[in-house]
């Protein structure tokens, strides 16, 4: 079946047919097995499989500008299929980390496992089995966006699929590692000057999001199109800004946010303990005694939604959320001016700001 030309009916056809594909190959395995393989399928489902569009902008991009075709090959739309399976899996283990109850308006994976635990009458802690599930889940998570991004490249030149393993590996390396910068900042926040917190804080945006939602994606396709040096600089300088943009939007819906829309409680980073610019900000404009008791309300889950409403209150009087919303133009201006005089392609250039936009201005 060819590919739709719409890159998100592309991606989820990609996605719903790598699935069919194993549960036929998993099918012999039993029900426990088909257990941890639906809940797969399921960490799936929905979303704005943004990662996968900026992975088809960016091949686009250069593919128009080499004079070549931009339709959407079966390469392209594998590699940005695995980037939502990987996404995937950071989401399950996210949740696990953070201790979330909900993802996407649906019970998280381990609690998902739980509940599958404790309905079936087996021995044994529920909670515990749903946490190591859903551990196990995305690791397996992972493996299948390796399998597809794998099955993908086999399309593709030697030199192209070398590029894109290359960049491929780079942003696993990097949200990886600015994942552990995340848990790390919730503990070692209090052996930091406070002017040091906003910094410390835009490490964590860069590694943990803005590399691996936008920038490596692009580059990713970029490379399957065969992109050279100066047009692979060209998209991590767009790139880069407008992933902090998109971090930073989501900080603000994550203390914010309409539960019915973003799909998790209003406030849900601050119970979680979310050491974010925001936090930063509002720390450098209290006293030392206010700020030591925001301190010691940032990560108590059992905030109500009174001491939530008190917190978004002392946030909002501060001016972070001001210094915040400032600082998300500014990094949106900053892409903008780096795709001026870029050899990519003009509607492809279209396609990236229309992306960029959505990124940025949202309330999910």
């Amino acid at each position: 079946m060819s590919p739709s030309t719409d890159p998100v009916a592309a991606i989820s056809q990609r996605l719903d047919t790598f699935i069919v594909g194993v549960r036929d190959s998993t099918a012999e395995l039993g029900p426990e097995a088909a257990l941890l393989v639906e809940a797969g399928a399921t960490a799936l489902r929905g979303g704005k499989r943004l990662r996968g569009r900026f992975c088809i902008a960016g091949y686009r991009a250069v593919a128009e500008a080499e004079g070549g075709s931009a339709d959407l090959s079966p390469e392209v739309v594998a590699a940005a299929a695995s980037l939502e399976i990987f996404h995937a899996a950071a989401l399950v283990h996210d949740d696990v980390i953070d201790n979330s109850d909900t993802r996407r308006g649906r019970p998280a994976a381990h609690r998902s496992l739980e509940a599958s635990h404790a309905g079936s009458g087996w021995v044994g802690d529920a909670s515990a089995f749903g946490r190591s599930g859903a551990i196990l889940l995305g690791d397996l998570l992972v493996a299948w966006s390796d399998d597809l991004l794998e099955e993908g490249l086999a399309e593709a030149s030697v030199a192209r699929a070398a590029a894109a393993r290359a960049e491929y590996a780079t942003m696993r390396r990097d949200v990886t590692i600015g994942q552990f910068l995340d848990i790390a900042e919730e503990s070692a926040f209090r052996t930091e000057a406070d002017d040091r917190h906003a910094d410390r804080a835009l490490r964590v945006a860069s590694y943990k999001s803005a590399r691996y939602s936008v920038q490596q994606p692009l580059a990713i396709g970029a490379a399957l199109a065969g992109a050279d040096a100066s047009q692979l600089r060209a998209l991590a300088a767009f790139g880069h800004p407008v992933g902090m943009a998109f971090q930073l939007r989501d900080d603000v819906l994550g203390v914010f946010g309409d539960e019915a829309q973003t799909g998790k409680p209003s406030g849900d980073d601050l119970r979680e303990g979310k050491r974010t610019v925001l936090i930063a900000f509002t720390c450098e404009r209290l006293d030392a005694e206010a700020c030591r008791v925001l301190d010691e309300l940032i990560g108590d889950r059992l905030l109500d939604d009174g001491q939530v409403a008190s917190l978004q209150r002392t946030i909002v009087d501060s001016g972070a959320l001001d210094r915040v919303e400032t600082l998300i133009a500014d990094y949106a201006e900053e892409a903008e001016g780096a795709l001026s005089g870029a050899n990519l392609g003009t509607t492809a250039l279209a396609e990236l700001r229309e992306l960029a936009r959505a990124a940025t201005v949202r309330t999910t």
